[in-house]
Order: structure tokens, then sequence, then C-alpha cells
């Protein structure tokens, strides 16, 4: 008796001290002190404190150490799913997606009722890119749970990438019945219509992402152009110049701001922006030119205008639209039919196999000169 009462005082202490130890373990984890935490948790063993040990060694970064701990913890426990998702989104932040793929796959068929599991799936078919695959994952997890954003938004970005307006909209349009300020969704049902050249319905949309904070200049930037297909020339200036304030590198930005003045009929300012732009990025000199000489005919400026595309081909010889406004412009400006013809016959020397529907109107027109030539002679 007095045995058997011994045995079950030992066995109360050992328990005792065991809780007493995970509770100071458990203190040291939460606390971030893994390393201490740690060597705690392997004086008492078991399954707990070995998945613990394995999530100490994940949060101070040393994976390799991570990942054996949850292999050993997986083979040892196979049906503990908690270790097996943990070592799944392990594979997949040290980007080891093969792996990572064979847990999730053996996870949706121990419990096809966690839309987890096929999010995670539908992740690692993505990066293997195997779009059918992830597709297939990222459904079932809604169908499983319908408010599922995270796969519904992964629906409806590959929806928007392949150009399937509807598509993508029920998918994003889903996701923000169950919470209308996901950024990520109205972000995207934004670059929906947009890229659909739906500028009035963009519009709001991307002034919503603006007033969630994304004060991003991607953002701006559709937004500004959307005004400026929207004919407000007014809010495409303000936007374009807050652009401007947050980076004022991006020649791109100038030659937006260029394109509002000059479609508001205001083309000394454009032409000072288009200056502004080629001043920021020297590789854009060949744009810069064109959209002068582009002003100065709409000035019928065409002196200025054949300068400013003979400059804009200097810059860029290998792209043909550049020579071709020299043909055109000459063309108007001089009286020698054959100093005319020497133009369009020199385009299509350079550029007739690269450019056929250029190519054809400059045969035309060769046709034509040539027979202005022969009647002129006789």
């Amino acid at each position: 008796m007095k045995k058997i009462y011994m045995l079950l005082v030992i066995i109360v202490f050992k328990a005792e001290a065991q809780s007493s130890a995970l509770a100071i373990a458990d203190s040291l984890y939460a606390l971030g002190n893994y390393s201490k935490a740690i060597n705690v948790y392997a004086t008492i063993g078991g399954m707990s404190p070995s998945l613990q040990i394995a999530r100490c060694y994940k949060a101070i970064g040393n994976y390799e150490k991570a990942i054996a701990q949850y292999e050993n913890l997986v083979k040892e426990n196979p049906d503990l799913q908690i270790a097996s998702f943990e070592l799944g989104k392990l594979f997949f932040k040290v980007k080891d997606f093969n792996e990572a793929r064979k847990l999730f796959s053996k996870l949706v068929s121990i419990n096809g009722q966690n839309p987890e599991y096929y999010y995670y799936l539908g992740e690692t078919f993505r990066e293997l890119e195997q779009s059918a695959s992830s597709l297939v994952a990222y459904k079932n997890a809604v169908q499983i749970d319908s408010t599922h954003l995270r796969s519904l938004f992964q629906l409806g970005k590959y929806f928007t990438i392949k150009q399937e307006r509807d598509n993508a909209l029920r998918y994003v349009d889903t996701g923000l019945r169950f919470y209308e300020n996901d950024i990520s969704l109205i972000n995207l049902k934004a670059l929906i219509y947009y890229n659909d050249g739906q500028y009035e319905k963009a519009i709001p949309w991307l002034e919503r992402v603006l007033e969630l904070g994304e004060r991003k200049e991607y953002v701006y930037e559709k937004l500004g152009h959307s005004y400026f297909k929207n004919w407000d020339f007014e809010k495409a200036k303000n936007t374009y110049q807050t652009l401007i304030s947050i980076n004022d590198t991006n020649s791109e930005t100038y030659f937006g701001l260029a394109e509002v003045y000059r479609k508001n009929k205001q083309l000394d300012s454009a032409e000072v922006f288009i200056k502004k732009a080629m001043d920021v990025k020297r590789p854009i000199f060949a744009q810069g030119y064109s959209s002068l000489a582009g002003f100065a005919r709409e000035r019928n400026d065409l002196k200025t205008a054949l300068e400013y595309y003979k400059l804009a081909h200097k810059e860029m010889p290998t792209e043909p639209r550049h020579y071709f406004q020299i043909c055109t412009v000459y063309d108007r400006l001089a009286e020698n039919a054959n100093k005319k013809l020497e133009y369009y016959e020199n385009f299509s020397k350079l550029y007739g196999r690269e450019q056929p529907y250029l190519s054809q109107m400059v045969a035309k027109r060769v046709s034509e000169l040539k027979e202005q030539i022969h009647f002129d002679a006789d």
C-alpha cells in the first residue's frame, strides 16, 4: 500500500512539474524568448511541446530546423493536421512548392471541408503555373465557404487578367457583399472597369481606393487618365499634379498632363509639360518631339512640325511612324513631286516589311506621285 501511495505521489509530482514547465515555456514563447522556450519544451517532451519547438524555430527564422522538427512530428503523428498544415505553409514560404502541394493535397483528402486547405493548395498550383488546378482549388474553397475572400480575390484576379469581365465581376462582387471595404477587391473592381475602357465606372472605385488609404502612384495615374477620358479635365489636372508632388521623376505623368492640356486646347501649357517630360528622362525624347510636332500641326505650323518629326526620327530611327509623319508633312509643304516621291520611296526601303498598313498607304501615294510626275513631264 505504501509503495502504491509513493508511486501516486511521484506521478502527481511529475505531472505538476511538467505543467509548471509547460507554463514557463508557453510564457517564454508568448514573450518572444524563443531560444529559452525551446530549451524548456525539450525537457518536457510529447506532441504539444514538439509542435511548439517547431513554431519557435520558425519564429526565429531557422527554417531548416523548423522543417526537420515538423517532419518528425508529422511522421510520428500522421493524423495531426495542424502540424501538416503549418509545415505546408512553411514549405510555401521557402518556395518549395512541390512539397507544399503534396501536403495540401494530403490535407484536402483527409478533411475536404476546410476551405483554407483548398486555398493554399490553389496558391501552390498558382506558383507552379498550373492555373487550371489552382482555379479548381479556389472554387472548392468558395463552394465550402462563400465568404472566403482570398479565394474570391484570386478568382477575380485570374479572370481580370484574362479580360473576362463578367466572370471577374461575379467573384469580386460576391466578396464585396460580405466585406464592402476590402481594399484588394475594390482595387480589382476598379481595374476591371479601367481595363475594359469603362472609365466612368472605374472612377468611383479608384476614388474609393484612395479614400481607404491606398495612395499608390498607379492609382493616381489610372484615376487621372480616367478623368481625362471622361472629359473631366480639371479633376484630371489636379490628379496628375498630385502625382507629380508624390514623384516628379516619372515622365509619363508629364505626358499625361500635357495630353489633358492639349485636349483642352491649351497648347502652350501642353508644350511646357512635354518639355518637362523630356527633361526628366532622355530615352523618351522621341515621344516628346513627336508630341511637340503634333502641337505644331494643330497650329498649322508645318515647318516646325517637320523639324520636330525629324528630331524624333533621329532619336528613334527604328520607329516607322516618325518617318511616315515626315513624309506626310513634307508632302503638304513641298511643291516638287520628285522630292516627295523620294521621301516615300525611302520609307518603303527602310520599313516596308515592318509596317504593312503604313506601307499600303505609302504605296498608294507613290503611285499617285508617279502618275503626277508622268503627266507633268508630258
